[in-house]
């Protein structure tokens, strides 16, 4: 088995790769999404589509019919903040058995991440991704599906790791802090739009 990991400055990217994933033929209990609310997206989705859910659930509203993103539910990471969640990686960060859980997790992201099997360099930087409001996907797949799932999860809307480090480092950034402070809704906004204008150069510069 091996790990491979998608980091989304959005959810709806992250939500897209995940319905890829399990078209591939991944099971959805071998994959995983972590999503920030720190500007609590998922509360004002939720809100707008009671109407339209009629009973199908908050989960068949606001991730589709089913599959993993039907599990969503609401949990907080130490130094992430406020997360949307759903799947193992969900699970190991709370030391529960699966499933998404509502309440405080009593472990890391990182060393989620760096127990599946992630660098811990790559997990500092998808932690701080988390952080500043993006969205994690994770998938445990068979060697025989890993080339797949990462094309996948490296499609152009995901973030490049190595250049989000750079950045991250230009701004005096030296590692993931579980005891940072949450980043709010400006600061969050803000730093979305400086990372599409830095993408957009980098992209343009090796094109």
């Amino acid at each position: 088995m091996k790990t491979v990991t998608g980091l989304f400055d959005n959810y709806d990217d992250a939500s897209d790769a995940v319905g890829k994933l399990e078209a591939s033929g991944i099971p959805h209990s071998d994959i995983s999404i972590v999503a920030s609310n720190s500007t609590d997206w998922y509360g004002d989705r939720s809100n707008a589509s009671e109407d339209a859910a009629e009973g199908a659930g908050l989960g068949a509203v606001i991730g589709g019919a089913g599959g993993l993103l039907a599990g969503l539910g609401i949990m907080a990471i130490p130094g992430v903040g406020p997360v949307v969640a759903a799947g193992w990686l969900a699970a190991t960060a709370v030391g529960a058995l699966g499933g998404a859980v509502v309440g405080g997790a009593a472990g890391g992201i990182v060393g989620a991440l760096t127990d599946s099997g992630v660098s811990e360099k790559d997990a500092h930087v998808v932690a701080e991704g988390l952080r500043r409001g993006g969205t994690l996907v994770t998938a445990k797949v068979d060697d025989e599906l890993a080339g797949d799932a990462e094309r996948i999860l490296g499609q152009t809307n995901s973030v490049n790791l190595e250049d989000r480090r750079s950045t991250y480092e230009a701004g005096g950034w030296t590692g993931f802090d579980a005891g940072a402070g949450n980043y709010t809704t400006s600061e969050i906004d803000r730093d979305r739009a400086r990372n599409a204008n830095r993408d957009r150069a980098r992209n343009a510069n090796r094109a």
